[in-house]
């Protein structure tokens, strides 16, 4: 029951993050040491359909570790649901706070997903550097307008969970990038079941394929994949600076006027720019919170083997 409850913590962790356009439920996996075993289950969720269609249910269950998935996804759906309003709300009223969090935790991150590498090599750094320059791209790129019919809300699901099994690439900003964002965000407040079905099966079917695919990488090359994952969660630090300034404005679902492109700034000059306070001390301490949260994570769970075993 303990273990049971510490799961579906970090389940409610991980759906936390995936709320907030530019952190990645992938990250909170790592940092909590379960993401070996969450690509591992996904991807044996296909094996236990042939036990299961014989009857052989305790069998399936078994290959799937049902348990683990069950316990952990009630996690991410608790909080999907739960703080969806919450965070949305943090963000727009203390944005600077919530992203100095968030910030110290990812880059806290990079330092303990980049020592589980354990062979430093000319190829090592070119694909830590890929990492940082797609992560970097994906955060400064410019959003496009999907269409929100059922086969684009489908399609953007597929595309969106592949984001957030990633570290360092947030599925939600992915969806900003696609203008699908508000859409899917107003489906869940307003239980929209058709557009919230809908992009739950593309969901599933992006992360039974990718999560097998993935697996199968870190299995063979596995130093390559951390890099790049490494890279990817420094490069995405560019999307959770907490001082910004926003240079044009999209319209959302609601009518609202909600920031569409943004650069970053110092402290100081924001201050200057905008008149407002900087909030310098409080985001310090926010950010050193979360680093402490982050290592408290890693020092709770006790992990003695490396985040990437073979899967």
């Amino acid at each position: 029951m303990k273990n049971a409850l510490l799961l579906y913590a970090k389940g409610m962790a991980m759906g936390a993050a995936d709320v907030v356009p530019g952190v990645s439920g992938g990250t909170v996996a790592f940092i909590t040491g379960i993401y070996d075993e969450l690509l591992g289950s996904i991807a044996s969720v296909p094996n236990a359909v042939a036990p299961l269609l014989k009857g052989r249910v305790a069998e399936a269950w078994r290959t799937a570790n049902a348990t683990f998935l069950l316990v952990l996804f009630a996690g991410i759906l608790t909080s999907v649901f739960s703080l969806a309003k919450l965070i949305t709300y943090l963000l727009e009223h203390h944005p600077i706070p919530v992203w100095s969090f968030f910030f110290g935790l990812i880059l806290v991150s990079v330092h303990l997903v980049g020592k589980e590498i354990q062979h430093r090599s000319l190829s090592r750094l070119l694909s830590l550097c890929l990492g940082i320059g797609f992560a970097y791209w994906i955060t400064v790129a410019s959003p496009v307008q999907w269409g929100t019919s059922g086969i684009s809300i489908f399609f953007a699901g597929a595309i969106a969970i592949c984001a957030m099994i990633l570290p360092g690439i947030s599925g939600s900003f992915i969806l900003v990038l696609l203008g699908l964002y508000p859409v899917i965000l107003g489906a869940v407040r307003a239980l929209d079941m058709a557009i919230m079905l809908t992009f739950a099966a593309g969901c599933l079917i992006g992360l039974l394929s990718f999560a097998r695919l993935l697996g199968w990488v870190l299995h063979r090359w596995r130093d390559l994949t951390l890099a790049l994952l490494t890279g990817l969660m420094l490069g995405s630090l560019n999307k959770v600076w907490p001082w910004k300034e926003t240079l044009t404005w999209r319209t959302d679902s609601h009518g609202l006027r909600v920031p569409l492109l943004e650069q970053n700034l110092l402290p100081g000059t924001y201050g200057d720019l905008t008149g407002q306070d900087p909030q310098l001390m409080l985001a310090i301490l926010l950010a050193v919170a979360g680093v402490a949260l982050v290592l408290g994570l890693e020092w709770f769970a006790g992990r003695g083997q490396p985040v990437a075993q073979s899967v």
